[in-house]
Parts: structure tokens; C-alpha cells; sequence
């Protein structure tokens, strides 16, 4: 009986599959091109630069050439019994701004999405905007020139009214309010835009589906517009979490600067670096500390990433 082989079929072909995946791609390849160059240049190219963390650097050796100390660098924030304090005040600085941002970027969102005068939400949203591209160090003026104590603008009204005057830069108390309501102030337009971005996305017919139920303004929110923005606040939560003991150097500078009176209720791990460096041009402790806080921010990240994934694994990252 004669046996009749099949025609074996042609092998598959990786390195064509994805020649041709590429090349149906290339449009949306070419508009990454940027940011992959962006953060080659930025994030990967500087890597070897963490070994200055671990030498002692001289700038005629190089960074290759100078001497290694090994974990020398990282006693120095260590041992000047300030680290405890220091890291405290970042990350709470920096969680009552991921969670407020978040809060009033969602509200603001939802309020611009109700508005029906297109014309009034765009002047709206450009008011709201505009302070995110003032520079810091403007913004620091602005709030001397409104809370000084001798020609601020507040105190100038209580002393009109005869009132004593507030005396705001002599003691620290007020300060974490002052900086995160100037935060507030000056990021909740822009974060709202990515909120607002993912509500214009979903379905209108949904929300026209629920109105014809009989659901209310509050109803809708909470059952259609708040569970659609879930994916993104997540997402959001977990890039901010990673630079979560990286303070905002230019806020607090330019708002508290070199007033050490403040420093026991404001004074985060950049501020006190940048001090110690500016003194003594020390850059291998601002580099150990710098990796002091990417190591930190790296195991938040992963912590709360696997947390996220136990619990709803659609909303994680990897």
C-alpha cells in the first residue's frame, strides 16, 4: 500500500512575523522614536554614573579612577542624625500630594466635563493651566510678597485692620499647609487633563443609557464615571508612588530657602543634599543619596504593584 506524504508546511518565521509587525507599525514606531531616545539619553545612558555613590570622586581621575570606599558615602545623611526626619518629611510631603492631586484633579475633571458652555470650559480649563508653567522661583516671590511680615500683602490688610501682623517666616507650624495649598495651586489644572482625557472617552451612549433609567448627576458619577476612571487612577498611583521619596526640590527651595528655622517642619532629603554639596562639592554623597531614594521608590513600586496585582491583576503594571 503506497503512503502518500503530505506537503510538509512551510516553518514558521519569527524574524518575518516581526519584520512584518514592525513594518505595519512603523507610523506609531516613528512617533516613539522620541521618547525612546529620551529616556535612553536620560534614564539608561547615565547608569555606569552610580558608581560614584561608591568612590571617592575626583574630577582629575574620573569616575573610574577614583578611589572606592565602598558604603562611606551613605553615612554621611547616616550619621548626621537627620535621616529619620528628613525621609519622614519627603514622604509625607510627597503622599499628601499624590492624594490630594489626585482627589482635586478627578473632582475638577468631573466639574469640567458638567459644564455645557463649551466656551466657558476651555477658558476654564486655560485658567486652571496656566499656573503649571509659571516658574518656581516666580512662585516663591509671589508668596513672599503675600506673607512677609513686613510689606506682605496679608499683613498689610491685618495692619489696616489693626490686627497683628502674621509672622509666618519665624516659625515653621504653618508651613506644610502653606507648601502643599501652592502645590495644589499650581498642578491640579494639569492633572486634570489626563482625568479629563479618560472621561471624554467613555461611551456616551452609557451615560445617555442611564439617564433614560432614571439615574441622577450623583448616580452617574458614581456608578459610570468613577469605575471607568478606576484603571487610570491606579496606573497614576503606582508611576507616583515610585518617586515618592524624591521631594520637589524647586518648591520647597524657592518657598523656605536657606531659613533653618522652617528646616524641623520642611526640610526634605533634596534640600539638605543640595546644602551639604553646595558647602563642600561633595558629589559622590549627593549620588549615594540619590540611590538611596531610587532603591526606595523601586521596592515601593514593586510592593504595591504585587499588592495591586493580588487584588485586581487588569490594573497592574507587569
Amino acid at each position: 500500500m503506497t503512503t502518500i506524504n503530505p506537503r510538509k508546511p512551510a516553518p514558521y518565521s519569527m524574524k518575518g512575523a516581526l519584520s512584518k509587525k514592525l513594518f505595519n507599525s512603523k507610523t506609531l514606531i516613528l512617533m516613539c522614536v522620541p521618547a525612546i531616545i529620551y529616556f535612553i539619553a536620560f534614564s539608561y545612558a547615565p547608569l555606569p554614573g552610580i558608581y560614584v555613590a561608591f568612590v571617592n570622586y575626583n574630577y582629575r581621575k574620573g569616575i573610574f579612577g577614583s578611589p572606592f570606599v565602598g558604603l562611606k558615602n551613605f553615612d554621611f545623611v547616616a550619621k548626621s542624625g537627620k535621616l529619620w526626619t528628613l525621609t519622614q518629611n519627603t514622604i509625607l510631603f510627597n503622599l499628601a500630594f499624590i492624594l490630594l492631586d489626585n482627589l482635586l484633579a478627578v473632582t475638577v475633571a468631573i466639574l469640567l466635563k458638567e459644564i455645557q458652555s463649551k466656551s466657558f470650559r476651555k477658558v476654564s480649563q486655560t485658567m486652571m493651566f496656566l499656573p503649571y508653567f509659571i516658574s518656581q522661583v516666580l512662585v516663591g516671590l509671589l508668596v513672599f510678597s503675600l506673607l512677609n511680615s513686613d510689606t506682605g500683602f496679608l499683613n498689610v490688610i491685618l495692619k489696616s485692620l489693626g490686627a497683628e501682623p502674621l509672622r509666618l517666616y519665624k516659625t515653621g507650624d504653618p508651613w506644610p499647609f502653606i507648601i502643599i495649598l501652592v502645590h495644589l495651586w499650581q498642578k491640579t489644572g494639569y492633572n486634570s487633563v489626563v482625568y479629563f482625557a479618560a472621561i471624554m472617552g467613555i461611551d456616551d451612549s452609557i451615560i445617555e443609557a442611564s439617564m433614560i433609567d432614571g439615574a441622577n448627576g450623583w448616580q452617574k458619577i458614581r456608578y459610570i464615571i468613577l469605575p471607568s476612571l478606576k484603571p487610570t487612577v491606579v496606573i497614576l498611583l503606582l508611576f507616583a508612588l515610585g518617586g515618592i521619596v524624591k521631594g520637589d526640590f524647586g518648591l520647597f527651595w524657592n518657598l523656605v530657602g536657606r531659613n533653618p528655622i522652617l528646616y524641623q517642619k520642611v526640610d526634605i532629603i533634596e534640600m539638605f543634599v543640595y546644602r551639604a554639596t553646595v558647602s563642600d562639592f561633595n558629589f559622590s554623597t549627593a549620588s549615594a543619596v540619590g540611590l538611596y531614594q531610587s532603591l526606595i521608590g523601586f521596592i515601593l513600586v514593586l510592593t504595591v504593584n504585587a499588592i495591586v496585582k493580588k487584588i485586581e491583576p487588569d490594573y497592574s503594571l507587569f
